[in-house]
């Protein structure tokens, strides 16, 4: 059994048979919730999103990052609410990819439809 930041991956099956399981929303001690950013600043074609799902996965998180029309990146993370927090505070922080010049938030009640986190 592979344990990744998201889940187990269960290798034992024969090929073709494998399946996922999902741990990435389960908390005992704290509920699940729905965070939205939106990042500005030269935030796109400088591995930004990439870099958001890289610690997102890393903090057990499911959802997406994508960049939008205007040149902003969009990003929706659901889990812990504190694991959301972290993942908030890493987006304004100094080591993201590009320049990040402000990050606005939304929480909400987590939709339940991303099993990983994925770049759009």
């Amino acid at each position: 059994m592979f344990r990744g930041c998201a889940g187990e991956f269960d290798r034992g099956l024969p090929a073709g048979s494998a399946r996922y399981r999902h741990h990435a929303m389960r908390s005992t001690d704290e509920a699940t919730v729905r965070l939205n950013a939106w990042v500005s600043g030269r935030v796109q074609g400088v591995g930004f999103r990439w870099w958001t799902r890289a610690r997102a996965l890393e903090l057990g998180l499911v959802g997406e990052a994508r960049n939008l029309p205007d040149g902003r990146v969009a990003v929706a993370a659901e889990g812990p609410r504190t694991a959301c927090e972290r993942l908030l505070e890493l987006l304004r922080g100094d080591a993201t990819p590009g320049r990040v010049a402000d990050v606005t938030e939304q929480w909400g009640t987590p939709a339940g439809v991303w099993t990983s986190f994925s770049e759009r």
